[in-house]
């Protein structure tokens, strides 16, 4: 006997009907179009390879993520994508010139083990652009009004953007001399902010006083275009490193408030989103009463080096079945231009749905033997043959309901 649940699907893996469907292709396209536009090359990559190819400078939080499996052909260990920004490096390692920079996008379905707090999905609808063999300020700045461009075409308004920079505290992990434990255990206190905890930290591992302040400075230094002055004069000290790192940003944020006069920008020196992967300036959008970012990126060089290129890149991803809901819904031009078209044998019936077709609209032809009506289907308009041709009349009582299944 079947249980009586057979139609469920795991959890957090989720179907698209008809409307939603609809909504996200017509973005896809159009997400895509604007990658051609800005010169970024459309790539696909496989849905599942080798684990050792597909984890390579990922960190530990992707191998959580990814479903793993055993090949029965060549018994080694296989993994489904969890996320594709690792495969479009491996294609670009392999497949490009040093010296010449490579735009690449990407879009399509990876799987996650565990969902997020927010969204419950574990199956995203992944795209995102990288560009490669770049390393200064400009492909940062690209990829990021890129993005912008991208939720903008989404219709989603009332954005922030957060800015922040792994390398000033990779400089100043490295100027403190910490071993890895203590940087990861250093790393956990600053995501946290707890300065109760970073005290008790350096209480029990002593560096030099002048790190320690800097290090505990980065739970301060959070909020407006003031934080960067403010770091200046709070990470005086710091190396290189740190004080190149916090240029960049501070050149990033100058272009951004020159191009996008209303765009609020968040800075947040501890915030080390990706840290284990990227190796630069990170970035995040939100949108007002919205949990979690919509799109995020950053810089992660050198990612490709074990498919023997180490180029710079910087690129950025986002979940298009969030973009696709958050837009609101379905135009109702959908709707209007919905026609039912009546099962008949007649060679100008068959030039006036072309026609129709052609222009934009979405023509249902009538099946032989069915009961349902022009108005049961959600049509707004039904083709009627008059003395002068086949035209175009509204159909009477037509739900909104109805409406809603088939826009």
């Amino acid at each position: 006997m079947l249980p009586d649940d057979r139609w469920l699907l795991p959890e957090g893996i989720e179907e698209v009907l008809p409307v939603e469907a609809r909504r996200l292709e017509a973005l896809r396209r159009a997400v895509l179009d604007i990658f051609e536009s800005w010169g970024y090359s459309q790539v696909m990559t496989p849905m599942i390879e080798y684990i050792e190819s597909l984890l390579i400078g990922t960190g530990h939080d992707l191998d959580l993520q990814t479903f793993k499996l055993i090949d029965q052909i060549s018994g080694r260990l296989m993994g489904v994508r969890a996320d594709m920004t690792p495969q479009v490096a491996r294609i670009d390692a392999r497949n490009s010139r040093p010296d010449v920079p490579t735009r690449l996008c990407y879009l399509g379905t990876v799987l996650h083990t565990q969902a997020d707090h927010l969204e419950k999905t574990r199956s995203p609808f992944q795209v995102g652009a990288e560009l490669y063999g770049h390393s200064g300020v400009a492909s940062d700045l690209e990829v990021i009004r890129l993005m912008l461009e991208m939720i903008s075409l989404a219709g989603l308004h009332n954005i922030h953007l957060d800015l922040g920079h792994v390398g000033i505290y990779r400089g100043l992990v490295g100027q403190a001399a910490l071993n890895a434990r203590q940087e990861s255990d250093l790393f956990d206190i600053l995501q946290r902010k707890s300065a109760s905890d970073l005290s008790d930290f350096f209480a029990v591992n002593p560096v030099d006083p002048d790190c320690s302040a800097m290090l505990s400075a980065l739970i301060e230094l959070h909020g407006d275009a003031s934080v960067i002055g403010e770091a200046y004069s709070k990470l005086a000290g710091a190396n290189a490193l740190v004080l190149d790192s916090l240029a960049d940003l501070e050149m990033i944020a100058q272009y951004l408030y020159a191009g996008f006069p209303n765009l609020p920008i968040h800075f947040d020196l501890a915030e080390l989103r990706g840290y284990h992967y990227h190796r630069g300036v990170v970035f995040a959008a939100f949108a007002e009463g919205y949990g979690r970012e919509l799109a995020r990126g950053g810089r992660y060089d050198g990612i490709g080096k074990p498919f023997g290129q180490a180029r710079p890149a910087t690129g950025f991803s986002a979940d298009l079945k969030v973009l696709s809901r958050l837009a609101g819904d379905c135009p109702i031009m959908f709707a209007e231009r919905l026609v039912f078209a009546p099962s008949e044998d007649d060679k100008s019936l068959n030039e006036k749905i072309n026609t129709l077709r052609a222009e934009g609209w979405r023509v249902i032809m009538e099946l032989k033997g069915q009961t349902a009506t022009a108005a049961d289907m959600g049509c707004r308009f039904e083709l009627i043959k008059r003395t002068g041709g086949w035209e175009l009349f509204p159909v009477a009582n037509v739900t909104d309901e109805e409406n809603n299944k088939f826009c």
